[in-house]
């Protein structure tokens, strides 16, 4: 097993008063980055799907007022609906800063990466950047243009917002991180 330092915030000693680099071995890393690659291209490809059948199948289903599809006896219904704005419809005269914001988070989890060696944190970021990046090839091949586009937004449950595939990776991601970080699980997947 080789192992390489890799520049981190943590440190190698448990009781976190030394500030030397957490040293991940070479195999534990390319496992961790294999996971994250693989959870966020699955949750883009899922996204992308789903999609694509909502446009094409729920769509034209609305307009020949036809309804939503009615699931559960009516506690999920998947319906269609251009969010122009971020969760909750919310800021939706400024669409290109969500494009921007989200371009940067993405930068921002792959630099990161190179610290990785924890699979469930590689899980976490894997969703959190394919849910991201589900979203961001909305806003930008959808109408009126690139960084400008409509997200499809689909999942309708009793008194919350419309989400999508997308949306459902990013907040199970950040529910994950949080109870990561509460747990003490290390990023670097040492401890």
């Amino acid at each position: 097993m080789t192992a390489e330092p890799v520049p981190a915030a943590e440190s190698a000693d448990p009781s976190g008063t030394a500030d030397a680099p957490v040293v991940v071995p070479a195999d534990q890393r390319r496992r961790s980055l294999t996971v994250l690659a693989a959870v966020a291209l699955g949750a883009v490809v899922l996204d992308q799907l789903t999609k694509h059948w909502v446009v094409t199948s729920i769509g034209p289903r609305l307009e020949s007022g036809e309804g939503p599809i009615v699931l559960l006896g009516g506690l999920v219904k998947l319906t269609y609906l251009q969010n122009t704005g971020a969760a909750f419809s919310m800021g939706t005269s400024y669409t290109w800063i969500f494009s921007i914001i989200a371009v940067i988070v993405a930068i921002v989890i792959v630099r990161q990466s190179r610290r990785l060696g924890s699979i469930w944190w590689a899980v976490a970021l894997g969703g959190l950047l394919g849910g991201l990046l589900g979203n961001l090839i909305d806003r930008i091949t959808r109408p009126p243009g690139p960084g400008l586009g409509y997200v499809v937004d689909f999942i309708q449950v009793p008194n919350f917002a419309v989400f999508n595939v997308a949306d459902s990776f990013i907040t199970c991601s950040a529910v994950l991180m949080v109870i990561l970080a509460l747990r003490g699980v290390p990023f670097s997947g040492r401890s």
